[in-house]
C-alpha cells in the first residue's frame, strides 16, 4: 500500500491540444478516489500517466514516496483492471490470474495460495479451469479483478471496468469493489463517467473538466457543497434546477426570478456569510429535484416558500414521480452550465412546453399533479444553492 501524489501533472500532446491541466492531488494511503467526468475532460489520460501508459508532459507522479516519472509500468507496483478485461483467450481463468505471478518467477505454492485466496473473495472457485469465452461478463471482470488482486500491489488503477456490463450487473459489481477494496486496503484509482458510481463507490470524489480540476471532496459535499455551477450540474441526477435570480431585502432575505419570490431561510444566511454582499445583485440560484415537493401534501408550507408552476410532464417513477414545468426566469447562461448539459449529466429529457428555464420535482408518489394542471411547490429554501454569475463559483463562506 502506498500514498500517490500528483504534483502540477500536465499532458500535452504534440498538435497542442491539453488534455490535463496542472492536476495537484494527493491520495492518501488506502484511499479510493474516483476521477469522473464528461467525455475528453482528461481522466483517462490522468490515470494511464500515473500508470505508465502515457507520456508525462510536465509535472511528477509519486507512488509511496517514490517518484516514478521515469519508470516503465511493470517496475511502478500498480495493477491495471480495464474496461475490456484484457483476458487471454486461450488461458483458463486460473491461468489468466496465476500469468503475472509465473513471470515474476513464484513459487507454485505461494501463486496457489493467492489465487485461490482471491477466487474465494471473488466467489470464483468454481470457474477457474473455464475459458473466458464460456464465462459470463460479470465473472470476466471478477477475473480481470482476481489478476490485479493477485499481485499484491501498491495502488489499483481502474479504467472504467464496469462499463461493458448491464445495469443490474454494474450495481453488484460496483458494491463487490467497495468491499474488496476496504477489505484490502490498497490505493485505489478510479475511472468513470458515470456519477452513480463516482458518489457509491469513493472515498473522494475528484471532478475534472477539460482537464483542469473542478472540485475534489468527499461524494455528499460535492452534492451539497458543488463549487462551481459545472459540478453543480453535472453531479446529480435528475440535475440541478439553475434560474437566473437577484437577491434583494424586504422584511428579511428574499430571492427574485421572474414574477416569483422566495423568502431565504435564515440558516441558510447564517451557513453562507458571504451572500450578504450578493444583495441587489444577479446570482444563479439552484435548487435540487429533491429540495421541492407538492405543497398540498405538507401540512404547513408557508406561502413565502411556494412556486406556482404549471406542469408539462408528469413520469410516474414508482417510488417517487418526477414532475415537468417551466419556471418564469431566465436561464444561466454559462460555458459551464453547457458543457455539463451537452454530456447529459444525469437530466431527464422531459422537456417542457412553456418558455422559461426547464425544472423537474421529485415528488412523492402521492402527489395528484396532472399535465397541464396549475401546481404550487414547496421550496426548500434552507438548501438552495448560489452562484456568482460572473466565475460560476458558489457562495459560501
Amino acid at each position: 500500500m502506498a500514498e500517490i501524489s500528483l504534483d502540477e501533472l500536465s499532458k500535452v500532446y504534440p498538435d497542442g491540444t491539453e488534455a490535463v491541466s496542472q492536476l495537484d492531488l494527493e491520495i492518501a494511503d488506502g484511499e479510493l478516489v474516483v476521477f469522473v467526468g464528461p467525455s475528453g475532460c482528461g481522466k483517462t489520460t490522468a490515470l494511464r500517466m500515473v500508470a505508465g501508459l502515457e507520456e508525462i508532459s510536465e509535472g511528477t507522479v509519486t507512488i509511496g514516496g517514490r517518484v516514478v516519472n521515469d519508470l516503465s509500468p511493470k517496475d511502478r507496483d500498480i495493477a491495471m483492471v480495464f474496461q475490456n478485461y484484457a483476458l487471454y483467450p486461450h488461458m483458463s481463468a486460473y491461468d489468466n490470474m496465476a500469468f503475472a505471478l509465473k513471470l515474476r518467477g513464484l513459487a507454485k505454492a505461494e501463486i496457489e495460495r493467492r489465487v485461490q485466496e482471491a477466487a474465494r473473495m471473488l466467489g470464483l472457485e468454481a470457474v477457474l479451469e473455464k475459458k473466458p469465452r464460456t464465462l459470463s461478463g460479470g465473472q470476466r471482470q471478477r477475473v480481470a479483478m482476481g489478476r490485479a488482486i493477485v499481485r499484491e500491489p501498491q495502488a489499483f488503477l481502474m479504467d472504467e471496468p464496469l462499463s461493458n456490463l448491464d445495469a443490474k450487473l454494474r450495481v453488484q459489481m460496483r458494491a463487490d469493489i467497495a468491499r474488496l477494496q476496504h477489505d484490502l486496503g490498497v490505493t485505489t484509482i478510479y475511472v468513470t463517467h458515470d456519477q452513480s458510481e463516482a458518489m457509491t463507490l469513493g472515498d473522494r470524489v475528484v471532478v475534472l473538466r477539460n482537464g483542469e480540476l473542478q472540485q475534489a471532496d468527499r461524494p455528499q459535499l460535492v452534492y451539497e457543497r458543488p463549487a462551481n455551477l459545472f459540478v453543480a450540474e453535472f453531479i446529480g441526477s435528475p440535475a440541478m434546477n439553475l434560474v437566473a435570480a437577484e437577491l434583494e431585502e424586504a422584511d428579511g432575505i428574499h430571492v427574485r426570478f421572474g414574477s416569483q419570490r422566495l423568502r431565504v431561510d435564515p440558516s441558510l444566511l447564517e451557513r453562507r456569510p458571504a451572500l450578504s454582499r450578493y444583495q441587489g445583485r444577479q446570482i444563479a440560484l439552484g435548487v435540487r429535484p429533491e429540495d421541492l415537493e407538492d405543497a398540498s401534501l405538507l401540512a404547513d408550507a408557508p406561502p413565502d416558500r411556494r412556486l406556482a408552476v404549471t406542469v408539462d410532464l408528469r413520469e410516474d417513477m414508482g417510488s417517487e414521480v418526477f414532475l415537468h414545468f417551466a419556471v418564469d426566469g431566465q436561464p444561466v447562461s454559462s460555458a459551464q452550465v453547457e458543457e455539463a448539459k451537452e454530456e447529459g449529466a444525469g437530466a431527464l429529457e422531459g422537456g417542457t412546453r412553456a418558455a422559461g428555464p426547464p425544472w423537474v420535482v421529485r415528488a412523492e408518489r402521492a402527489t395528484r399533479a396532472r399535465e397541464g394542471e396549475r401546481l404550487e411547490l414547496w421550496v426548500d429554501t434552507g438548501r438552495l444553492h448560489l452562484f456568482d454569475l460572473d466565475s460560476g463559483l458558489g457562495i459560501y463562506d
